[in-house]
This record gives structure tokens, C-alpha cells and sequence, in this order.
């Protein structure tokens, strides 16, 4: 009989064999308890993080962000016409957050500066570490400028929109491109205009440039009845506002010329009637 026939060496066998099972299960289970602490121990770091995250002042807007203008947690971009300090006091009817950042709500702080006529849109960007606010401004796009005489500055102006402007948020920088409308307010009140009176004055403007090739100083609206239109070289009298009138204009390159050849100061060219005439300065 060989050794491996032989009872007692099958008996061996299964002991050594039980004994490696043992070895095996013991193993299984000591990594496991190393998995299971090493699971606890990262959710442990894990909420440790989280808290003092949460914690840090970082993520915190500062409790006087809105007090000034240099404040490091507040940035307005993009404004023109609103005076910063205007958009610094909307804010203040708020107050300042303590919650994080990220869970700031920026609805009422956008609101309050709708508020503010010439602002279209405003976004309002969220930043950390540290915690601030970036405020961009979408203003309304002035397209006519309002004065009461030729030789006063402009008291409000109009947006494309329709939008009429007062005279806080005057005067406009020099690189906006308007018109300039000269009126009293009287015949035909100026702060009843709408978006469609705004693009007749527009228009009428942008015709006349075009069948110039001058631009527009101002139009002379004080007396409804009776328009004047000035370009560098003469201006032009129009009569009654009306939809006529942009067929009169594209009678000026045709006078323009003779304006010019002329050796004596002109007052205006008369498009009024059916008949052109150029009226000389007495």
C-alpha cells in the first residue's frame, strides 16, 4: 500500500487543508475590518473636511461687502451711466449674507438694482476664496438726448427701448452716439413719447445724414408745427413733422451743392413747400 492509499496521510491532508482554510478566513476577515476602519476613517475626514469648509470665512461673504466701493468682495464691471455709488446703495437695501457662497441668493440683489432706470440686465457672478461678488451692468443704450435750448446741455435722454432717462443719470459720456432734440416740452410733451416717437426722431436723424452726408448737430423741435434740422453746412426747415417730411429730405443733395457755392451766409434752406428756395441771412 502506498503513502497515499495509506488512511492516516488522507486524515494529514484534511487537517492541513482545514487548518490553511482557517489561515485564508482569518485573512479575509482582518483585511476586511482594515477596509471597514479605513472607510469609516475617510468618511470621518471626509465630514471633518466638509465642517471646516463650511466653516472657513473664505467661503463667506465679508460682513462689510457692501459698505464701499473698495470693498475686496464686491466688483461692478460694465456700468456707464449709473454712477457705481449708485449701484453700491441698491445693494445696501440688502443685507449681507452670512450663509456660503455658493449658497447665496442673488434674486433680491438683482432686483434692487433693476430698480435703477437705466439698467437693462444685471448679472451677478459668484466667486470663493476668497467669498465675493462680481456685478455686471447691462445698461439701456441712449439713442436721443433731450434739451430745452440749443445752448443748453442735454437734461435726459431717451434708450432705444423707449425708455425716458432724467437728468440724474446726465450728461452722457462723449463717445455715445445721439441725436439731440431741442423741444420745450410744450405742443407735444416729450415725456409722453414712446419707443415709436423715438424711432420717427431716429429716423428722420439717420435720413438726413444719409442724404447729407453730414451729420446731425441737433433737431429743432421747440415748435411741433415747425422743424428745423441743423447739419454743419446750413440748416434745414422742415415744417410739420410728418410722413412727408422724409420725402422733402431726400431733396437735399440737390441744394446742398448750391449752399455751398454761395459767397453769402445762408439762414436755411426752406423744404416746406413744393418748391425749394434758400433763404440768406438779412
Amino acid at each position: 500500500m502506498s503513502n497515499e492509499e495509506h488512511p492516516r496521510y488522507h486524515q494529514n491532508r484534511r487537517l492541513q487543508q482545514a487548518k490553511m482554510q482557517r489561515q485564508i478566513r482569518r485573512s479575509q476577515r482582518r483585511l476586511n475590518q482594515l477596509r471597514a476602519l479605513w472607510k469609516f476613517s475617510l468618511v470621518i475626514l471626509m465630514i471633518a473636511l466638509g465642517l471646516f469648509i463650511l466653516k472657513n470665512p473664505q467661503w463667506r461673504l465679508h460682513k462689510n461687502a457692501f459698505d464701499s466701493l473698495n470693498s475686496p468682495a464686491l466688483e461692478i464691471v460694465n456700468n456707464r451711466i449709473v454712477p457705481a455709488q449708485k449701484i453700491l446703495a441698491a445693494l445696501r437695501r440688502n443685507q449681507v449674507s452670512t450663509r456660503p457662497i455658493f449658497l447665496v441668493e442673488t434674486e433680491n440683489l438683482k432686483k434692487s438694482i433693476m430698480q435703477l432706470e437705466p439698467v437693462q440686465n444685471v448679472y451677478i457672478r459668484r466667486f470663493w476664496c476668497p467669498a465675493r461678488l462680481q456685478i455686471i451692468i447691462v445698461e439701456r443704450t441712449p439713442v436721443i438726448t433731450i434739451a430745452p435750448d440749443i445752448d443748453v446741455p442735454p437734461i435726459a435722454f431717451f434708450s432705444a427701448d423707449g425708455k425716458l432717462i432724467g437728468r440724474e443719470y446726465m450728461p452722457l459720456a462723449e463717445d455715445f452716439k445721439t441725436y439731440r432734440v431741442i423741444t420745450y416740452g410744450s405742443g407735444d410733451d416729450y415725456r409722453n413719447w414712446n419707443q415709436a416717437k423715438v424711432n420717427q426722431f431716429r429716423k428722420l436723424a439717420a435720413t438726413v445724414e444719409m442724404d447729407s452726408g453730414e451729420s446731425v448737430e441737433y433737431i429743432d423741435y421747440r415748435n411741433p408745427k415747425d422743424v428745423y434740422v441743423k447739419i454743419p453746412t446750413v440748416n434745414i426747415r422742415l415744417g410739420s413733422f410728418n410722413a412727408g417730411t422724409f420725402d422733402k429730405i431726400h431733396r437735399i443733395p440737390s441744394l446742398l451743392p448750391q449752399v455751398k457755392m454761395l459767397n453769402k451766409k445762408v439762414k436755411y434752406i426752406d423744404l416746406r413747400w413744393d418748391t425749394n428756395y434758400i433763404k440768406l441771412d438779412e
